[in-house]
């Protein structure tokens, strides 16, 4: 007993002394009020990859030439060109093309199905608005949707060149596939990239700049002309 009692002390203190160590990395970061739970354990994971704190940004609220702004998951600038990430969390079956608009994930062996947008197309109007905003950088982008939770890709097809899709445990491997396949580029303004990302950054600490996002979202799929 007195055995289990001291194995259970040890677990228990190496849990909290990995949780201090990770919350440490985060905050060269973002905030523990940031984003989702998955979206600060990509940022803790990026860190451990050995990417620059300087060089990943989270939970950004980047300001559209039209004066709204696009929310964006996480960003990392890298020598082979830019990482946007969209991240998700699911459980069950995924099922998805590239092509199509919504996706489908299947729970309790098919008795229940739902549908959510495809997040390909998510994702590519981030880099649409990062390319516009970014005019003047004509670099490489990179497109990576993580999936966190207990799902499977059951069926996922089409996925465009420049995109992967790809479960939280492996994307190590799929950012290294990308560093190590594509050739280091040279930017034009490094430092007028890290401007605007940092901006977009620190405008989702802005209350009022994610209530209007808010509002512009639900005036684009006509929530607020809904009533009950």
């Amino acid at each position: 007993m007195e055995y289990l009692i001291i194995l259970l002390v040890w677990i228990v203190t190496l849990k909290i002394v990995w949780i201090i160590r990770d919350y440490r990395l985060l905050k060269k970061v973002t905030k523990l009020s940031r984003g989702t739970r998955t979206e600060r354990n990509l940022v803790v994971k990026l860190l451990k990859y050995g990417f620059p704190s300087t060089h990943i940004y989270h939970d950004l609220y980047l300001k559209k030439l039209n004066g709204q702004y696009s929310q964006i998951d996480l960003v990392a600038v890298t020598r082979v060109g830019i990482l946007v990430f969209e991240v998700k969390e699911y459980s069950g079956w995924i099922f998805g093309s590239g092509y199509q608009s919504h996706w489908t994930k299947v729970m309790a062996y098919g008795k229940r199905k739902y549908r959510f947008y495809n997040p390909i197309k998510q994702n590519n109007s981030h880099l649409y608005d990062l390319k516009k905003v970014l005019k003047h950088e004509n670099v490489p982008y990179y497109s990576i949707i993580v999936f966190y939770g207990d799902c499977e890709f059951k069926e996922i097809n089409y996925v465009p060149d420049g995109t992967f899709i790809v479960k939280s445990e492996r994307i190590g491997k799929v950012i290294q596939n990308i560093l190590n396949q594509n050739d280091p580029i040279q930017y034009h303004n490094e430092k007028y990239i890290f401007d605007i990302l940092n901006e977009a950054a620190l405008n989702g600490d802005n209350k009022q700049i994610k209530i209007k996002h808010i509002e512009n979202i639900n005036d684009m799929f006509g929530r607020n002309r809904t009533f009950e």
